[in-house]
């Protein structure tokens, strides 16, 4: 016997938010332990992560179309992770340990590709 769930009242915002929900995840290419490979530490990570979305709910930008909690599976098993769209793989590396190779690298190219410099 196959169990479904039935709901006599749809909530149509539920359904809205449900589906932008999914729309802003198409536009989520990067998972915040990718930086795993960039030499990043978990709580490097998650101290970037926080530090980020402090940035864009700072500026006004709703931190749920860059950001998108979810779990990943890891050598080490199920761990917490984090979507990310373009934004906030960009705000997470800004805002990451800046001795680290790869954030002093991201965050030059930013500033060369802002300044035109090459």
């Amino acid at each position: 016997m196959e169990l479904a769930i039935y709901t006599t009242n749809y909530d149509v915002t539920d359904t809205v938010q449900n589906f932008m929900n999914i729309y802003y995840a198409t536009n989520m290419p990067y998972l915040a332990s990718d930086l795993l490979k960039k030499g990043l530490t978990p709580v490097q990570i998650s101290d970037a992560v926080s530090a980020a979305i402090k940035v864009i709910n700072a500026s006004g930008i709703a931190a749920h179309k860059h950001f998108m909690p979810v779990f990943s599976s890891l050598k080490e098993g199920i761990v917490q992770d984090c979507k990310l769209s373009d934004i906030g793989y960009g705000l997470v590396l800004m805002n990451a340990e800046k001795s680290l190779p790869a954030v002093s690298e991201f965050q030059m190219d930013i500033l060369n590709n802002f300044l035109k410099v090459h």
